[in-house]
């Protein structure tokens, strides 16, 4: 693991922008100008999607996919200037929060500034034309890290970015060596101090896939030796398993409570229900209570936690990469999770979600206990104050026996101010609204 990785990183929120679909205008100013709602959300980092021109050969689209960069030190002329997006950083900053970046450093467009000026710092298949390792990925071409000149390139663009930017998003970071990340993350340091570091991790099935076909693929543990955040790759087809069917509720819960044993103290998942490669959570998650509920488990969970831009107006459609396909932000179907999602983010800012012992089990069929324990500081002393949250996945009213977790008592529901109360030695009885209260 890293080893300044801040656990404060715990109490934070991410909000994802793809600028070209984010508003109207499809360009910075136009992400600008919303700031003063981004923030009132409890955003404090904006992750702003590839930022760079899109190469033209091989397009997807009409447009082309903003993680096939044509040049990785100029500005897409969509979205305005440099200068435009200067102003922007500095706006971000002037309203309390950070901004980090897109990296997309495994590929390039195939005719980009880096091939066609240095094509000897990329993959070449058998007849010799720089290809892809991946093969539905046909609209870029693969960089070759062995090259050590490339890996001085790649850094000092990092560093360029660095004088207006916190931190960034790597894309893909498992397919480029950890040991450049390694180096990227000392040499950026001396830019900007304390930058973020956020890993797209990969799921297990893409690992062997990449290692079967002789590629370098790190693990998320491996990665965490440079990030400080990794996605949840590791487990989604589980949790996705439990939305269609395939998996139970019980073995979601095992596997987060693997996360907390296996990767180091200090580490930082990256907690979402929903980002720009996967399906709306509305969509999948029709029933607004159900939805209500697994967006406060997921605000809950151990982790930075990250809103995809018009998810908290419940929006269904997922904005497609390479076109022109802006957020309908005013949808018949759109349901408004605004006031939710402030007040989780709001009640995630207490210093026990940075500093816990985080366990999770299942009672009944659909619903989540989960509970962050304070952590003690000295072997001698106890562990400290609990934040528990009950989660009905289906939405729905239950009573359970929380006997060997929770004392009789009142507690107050920190989401809405509502009672909540334990009482003939442990029962709970929940309406079906998410409900989180603490136990000092």
């Amino acid at each position: 693991m890293a080893l300044d990785t801040p656990t404060k990183l715990r109490n934070e929120t991410i909000y994802s922008i793809f600028v070209r679909n984010y508003s109207p205008e499809g360009n910075f100013e136009g992400v600008r100008r919303d700031l003063d709602r981004i923030r009132d959300l409890g955003t404090d980092i904006i992750w702003l999607m590839p930022i760079q021109p899109s190469g033209k050969m091989h397009r997807k689209g009409s447009l082309g996919s903003p993680y096939a960069i044509q040049d990785y030190r100029k500005i897409n002329p969509e979205y305005g200037t440099m200068d435009d997006f200067i102003r922007l950083t500095e706006d971000i900053h002037a309203h309390g929060m950070k901004c980090i970046i897109d990296v997309v450093y495994n590929h390039t467009s195939p005719d980009s500034w880096l091939a066609q000026n240095h094509p000897e710092w990329f993959y070449h298949k058998k007849d010799g034309s720089l290809g892809n390792r991946v093969g539905d990925w046909w609209d870029v071409v693969d960089l070759d890290y062995t090259q050590a000149a490339l890996w001085d390139y790649q850094i000092d663009t990092l560093k360029m970015w660095a004088k207006y930017v916190d931190g960034f998003r790597c894309d893909v970071a498992p397919l480029v060596p950890v040991a450049f990340w390694k180096r990227a993350r000392k040499e950026v340091a001396q830019v900007r101090p304390g930058a973020i570091w956020l890993a797209e991790s990969v799921d297990p099935g893409f690992i062997r896939m990449s290692r079967s076909h002789g590629m370098e693929c790190a693990s998320d543990a491996e990665l965490y030796q440079a990030f400080d955040i990794c996605y949840d790759y590791d487990i989604y087809e589980t949790f996705f398993g439990v939305l269609t069917g395939e998996n139970t509720l019980q073995d979601y819960a095992d596997a987060v409570n693997r996360q907390e044993v296996m990767y180091p103290g200090n580490y930082v998942k990256l907690r979402c229900l929903e980002n720009h490669d996967r399906v709306r959570a509305a969509w999948l998650i029709r029933d607004e209570k159900a939805l209500r509920a697994w967006t406060a488990f997921c605000a809950f969970q151990k982790g930075i936690f990250m809103i995809y831009a018009g998810e908290e107006k419940a929006v269904r459609h997922k904005p497609t990469l390479f076109d022109r396909d802006t957020v309908d932000w005013d949808a018949a179907e759109n349901r408004d999770l605004t006031d939710l999602i402030r007040r989780l983010t709001e009640i995630r800012r207490d210093p026990v979600f940075a500093d816990s012992s985080y366990q999770v089990s299942v009672k009944g069929d659909h619903t989540i206990l989960a509970v962050h324990t304070a952590n003690a500081h000295d072997p001698s002393e106890k562990t400290g104050s609990r934040i528990v949250g009950i989660f009905n996945t289906k939405g729905e009213p239950s009573v359970f026996s929380v006997r060997d977790e929770i004392p009789d008592g009142v507690y107050e529901n920190l989401i809405d101010g509502s009672r909540v109360e334990v009482e003939d030695m442990g029962r709970l009885a929940v309406d079906g609204a998410p409900v989180i209260f603490r136990v000092d």
